[in-house]
């Protein structure tokens, strides 16, 4: 960093003797400083620049008017070309045109070619630092002091000033004042900047979690000939990291078919990381074992291999074919809530014999269960965010209860008439009803029903 004496800008005929810009001048005479890129970025980083007036930035001006004694003052924004008045009292200035100037018309270039050191200047007239300036006869400038605006990592953002009509004597109570609000004023510009970047941060990450989340479910369910189904993933109320829950329904091999849906313990990376193995494990070990027990064992093992156990996972799993009658299948349950089925004519049924979680030791308890569901019937698979779910709190009543297994088969008794998706869908919306949009966990839901003969 070479210090430089500081040369007149266009438009002053006077040198200024006793003040150097230690990074030099730009090729108009101004500080070089002005035009650093990263102060610029901070600049433009506040989100100021041609706003209006704000109430907090407009009492800071008026006090730093009132404890000075000075007719005007300003909090100032410079850029590379103008200085941008975001606050002032003492002046008509209204529009953006009228709150702006080019930016060798403002002393706030000196502070911004300074470093951030404040520039005090008692007679503009007779200073020899301010004698030429072009502002000093415009603007009637008797007296000048400027504290700057600091960005978080020190860049100069502006000035925090009071112009006096007349020559002035600065008392230092004065000065102290002014270095005190300009911190305040640094101190708002940046718990905004900063706010604004968490903000950001949430909302890239939100969406990043829900795309990574997305990625783990099939985008469309497979069309299965002779059945319906449909799905539908309900995101927690506030939820920002990637969840557990994933479903699938795809093709084995021959006339044979498989859906699961599953749960795996925690959330963020490492879950979406047990969910993918899991997922494509099912799906590869399928088109070598019909039996829903057997694939769940392999999936155990690529668990315990792979993740050391240090993760584990709840799944009901289905393998079955469509008949002339319906669909017959088998299916096996791993630390997972039951299926449902909802015969046609309401009547409900649980199909699964509690086994073992996935992902904790070598041997699990598995067993098949053998369903069939004949025209009219349905199975529903769903996690236990569904069961799990809790009402709101109220004003009336602190209580928070659950759902419950009793609610969600009466609400599954009652589709009479509704195929795949209206079942999915007024599961959603009853569960929403209860909790008042407001889930505490995420839910799976997942619905197979065989159309009724016309």
């Amino acid at each position: 960093m070479v210090a430089v004496a500081v040369q007149p800008p266009k438009g002053r005929d006077t040198a200024v003797p006793d003040l150097t810009f230690p990074d030099g001048l730009r090729a108009d005479g101004l500080p070089a400083a002005l035009s650093d890129t990263r102060r610029l970025a901070a600049v433009g980083a506040t989100g100021l620049l041609d706003s209006g007036p704000e109430d907090a930035f407009e009492d800071l001006v008026q006090l730093a008017a009132t404890v000075s004694g000075c007719a005007r003052a300003f909090i100032t924004l410079v850029d590379d070309t103008r200085s941008y008045r975001k606050a002032c009292v003492g002046v008509s200035a209204h529009s953006v045109a009228e709150r702006q100037s080019p930016v060798n018309e403002s002393f706030c270039y000196f502070l911004v070619g300074l470093a951030g050191e404040p520039f005090v200047v008692e007679d503009a007239v007779r200073d020899p630092r301010t004698s030429g300036h072009p502002s000093v006869a415009t603007m009637k400038i008797g007296a000048w002091a400027g504290f700057p605006i600091l960005g978080p990592a020190g860049e100069v953002l502006g000035s925090m000033c009071v112009i006096d009509d007349a020559p002035h004597a600065w008392q230092p109570a004065e000065l102290g004042t002014l270095a005190t609000m300009a911190r305040a004023v640094s101190n708002e510009i940046n718990l905004r900047t900063s706010l604004a970047t968490a903000q950001d941060a949430l909302t890239a990450a939100t969406g990043l979690a829900r795309s990574l989340q997305d990625s783990l479910l099939p985008p469309v369910l497979r069309t299965v000939p002779g059945l319906e189904a449909a799905a539908s993933y309900l995101p927690a109320a506030g939820g920002t990291t990637v969840v557990g829950d994933f479903y699938d329904l795809f093709h084995a091999k021959g006339p044979w078919w498989c859906t699961v849906m599953g749960d795996v313990c925690g959330k963020g990376t490492e879950a979406a990381k047990v969910t993918a193995l899991a997922r494509y494990t099912l799906r590869a070990e399928a088109t070598q074992h019909l039996s829903p027990a057997t694939v769940f064992e392999h999936l155990n093992s690529a668990l315990i291999d792979q993740r050391k156990g240090e993760r584990f996972l709840t799944a009901v799993y289905a393998t079955f074919r469509v008949t002339s009658g319906g669909i017959a299948g088998r299916l096996c349950t791993a630390g997972h809530p039951p299926a449902l089925i909802r015969r046609a004519d309401g009547r409900i049924q649980q199909v699964g014999r509690q086994g073992s979680f996935l992902g904790v030791l070598p041997e699990a308890r598995l067993t098949d269960v053998r369903f069939r569901l004949a025209p009219g019937d349905a199975l529903l698979l769903y996690t236990d965010g569904a069961t799990e779910a809790r009402a709101r709190r109220t004003a009336v009543s602190g209580a928070r209860p659950q759902f419950g297994e009793d609610a969600l088969a009466a609400a599954l008794s009652g589709c009479r008439d509704l195929d795949a998706a209206g079942i999915v869908a007024h599961l959603g919306e009853l569960l929403a009803e209860h909790s008042g949009d407001w889930a505490s966990d995420d839910t799976a839901l997942l619905a197979l029903r065989v159309p009724p003969r016309s």
